[in-house]
């Protein structure tokens, strides 16, 4: 990858956004953003252990792929900005910023959203709190708006808003890499929740890491509040409701044992939305169960997880 793959945004919060773009094979039909999540980069969107990575599949098919840091994720750069941000910073400001990048490296006038896990909830936030946003369709990848019985360890870690938003988070990648390897080995079950050993090729956690992020206190206490709420409220946007009203069209990809954001929670964007043109995917089967990270790397996660979306994304309606 050269100096020329990645620009530097400005949020206009004193923030510089990394957005990397992978282009299109022949003409682009169209530009898309890859949206990470919680605690996490953009790395893993260029990443697959044995094939080709979300970022090089879509690119291969036609489409513009650009993938974004957001505010202290990855090589985003601080030019003054403060340390305390929460989901509608993230929805807002900086996801208005990349897809303003987006647009003039592009040239397209509009953008389709791949929101990744969190990165769906700011995706269907930044459509419900900017009125005109140049948004073409929705796509969420393990993601969620509203909380639908959530898994217990979820309830338990974000128990108390108070708490968690006092919390210093520091050394997750590290302590994601000794404990990633372990509990392939010692419990496979737990470790389950996020990703399946017999689905995903576990000797590269290592190298997967490297897309682990320190969470935000702040933005845990809003995430706590969301949970115990259910319904996902971002500057005063109840996003949730704002769901039944969006025309946007959406496709929703769903992992069969997802323990992060569990099947139910995330099915019920495409139960709760309300538009014309929506696409439901579940992904993963008894012998080949996908957990919430196997949706990136898993084998066979080209065929079973990238091309729907690449499909949704480029037919001759373009998505629309």
């Amino acid at each position: 990858m050269t100096a020329a793959d990645v620009r530097l945004v400005d949020n206009g919060d004193g923030w510089r956004l990394a957005l990397k773009r992978t282009p299109a094979h022949g003409r682009a039909l169209a530009a898309v953003l890859l949206v990470p999540g919680y605690g996490m980069n953009s790395f893993i969107f260029g990443f697959h252990p044995s094939g080709l990575s979300l970022e090089a599949y879509l690119a291969s098919r036609g489409l513009d792929v650009y993938s974004v840091d957001l505010r202290a994720q990855g090589r985003s750069e601080n030019a003054g900005g403060g340390k305390r941000f929460g989901l509608g910073d993230l929805a807002v400001t900086d996801l208005g910023a990349a897809i303003e990048g987006v647009r003039a490296w592009s040239g397209q006038g509009t953008v389709d959203l791949v929101g990744c896990s969190l990165g769906a909830a700011l995706s269907f936030a930044h459509v419900a709190c900017v009125p005109g946003a140049p948004v073409r369709s929705l796509v969420s990848l393990g993601g969620l708006v509203t909380w639908v019985d959530p898994h217990l360890l979820v309830r338990v870690a974000f128990a108390s808003p108070w708490f968690v938003g006092m919390v210093p988070m520091g050394g997750t990648r590290k302590m994601a890499g000794r404990a990633l390897p372990l509990l392939a080995r010692v419990a496979p079950r737990l470790l389950s929740l996020y990703v399946h050993a017999q689905s995903t090729d576990l000797s590269h956690a290592p190298t997967m890491v490297n897309t682990v992020e320190d969470p935000s206190p702040h933005m845990n206490r809003e995430i706590a509040e969301w949970v115990g709420r259910r319904e996902l409220v971002v500057r005063d946007v109840n996003v949730s409701r704002a769901l039944r009203t969006m025309e946007n069209p959406v496709l929703v990809v769903v992992a069969n044992q997802d323990g992060i954001v569990p099947p139910a929670t995330g099915r019920a964007i495409y139960d709760e939305v309300g538009s014309l043109r929506k696409e439901l995917v579940c992904v993963g089967d008894a012998e080949r169960p996908i957990a919430h990270a196997d949706l990136f790397v898993a084998r066979g996660a080209q065929e079973r997880v990238f091309a729907p979306i690449a499909e949704f994304l480029t037919r001759p309606s373009g998505g629309a």
